[in-house]
């Protein structure tokens, strides 16, 4: 069986990184993104550094109708599929405090970051419960950080951590072949957090290639948080 992995927000920043050192150590990628021009840039690109590009899966997690027709498509077009890296997100809008949060803005980071992320992971299941797969959810910690909390992108991926321990406990009860885990990347320079580069932050590249490590370790890490670098005191009020 072929080693397929479909990793969400594979254009740019972490999730392109994951796809380009993952694919560089032997494993074919599905490029998984919301826009056609900027998916089929960011294959070409992983295919002039050398990564077995399969093809591009339209996912939109804003859209949960939209989500389960993307998820028949991939068990219907990659029978083989055997990771899922959830690493599509958005920011939600960092810059407020919690208690000034519009309930717009945190309702919409929730629904891509948690619901969107849980309803794809959902549906993928049986497929890669058939081929024996991984899921790997790219987080932040629950625990709350007195150097970074911007509160609905942290509230959206505590929720998406219980999500992890929770399928992690209830994979194992009832004998389901998947594996869940969640890996913290920590501070990476991407257009997330517009470009940061001071205290704590790393490149794609760096955190990239540590992810890819992690997955081919051959290690079991069921219901795990694997934390690659904390968050540290950015100087940041």
């Amino acid at each position: 069986m072929h080693k397929i992995a479909l990793i969400t927000g594979a254009n740019k920043g972490i999730g392109y990184g994951i796809c380009k050192f993952l694919g560089q150590s032997g494993w074919e990628i599905i490029v998984g993104a919301r826009d056609e021009a900027k998916a089929l840039k960011a294959t070409n690109q992983l295919r002039t550094e050398g990564v077995t590009v399969l093809g591009w899966q339209y996912i939109n997690l804003s859209d949960n109708d939209s989500i389960a027709k993307s998820a028949s498509e991939i068990a219907n077009k990659y029978p083989d599929l055997c990771l899922l890296v959830n690493n599509a997100g958005i920011p939600g809008d960092m810059a407020v405090t919690s208690y000034d949060s519009d309930i717009k803005d945190v309702a919409e980071t929730i629904q891509v970051n948690y619901i969107g992320t849980f309803f794809l992971t959902k549906s993928l299941v049986p497929l890669l419960a058939k081929n024996q797969g991984r899921i790997v959810n790219i987080t932040v910690p629950s625990e709350i950080s007195p150097y970074w909390h911007p509160m609905a992108y942290v509230a959206s991926k505590a929720a998406q951590n219980a999500m992890t321990g929770i399928m992690a406990m209830e994979f194992d009860k009832k004998n389901i072949p998947v594996e869940i885990f969640d890996i913290h990347p920590g501070a990476t320079t991407t257009d997330l957090n517009d470009h940061y580069t001071g205290p704590g932050a790393h490149s794609v590249d760096v955190v990239g290639k540590k992810i890819e490590e992690v997955i081919n370790d051959g290690k079991h890490h069921q219901g795990e948080f694997i934390e690659l670098y904390p968050i540290v005191d950015e100087g940041r009020d």
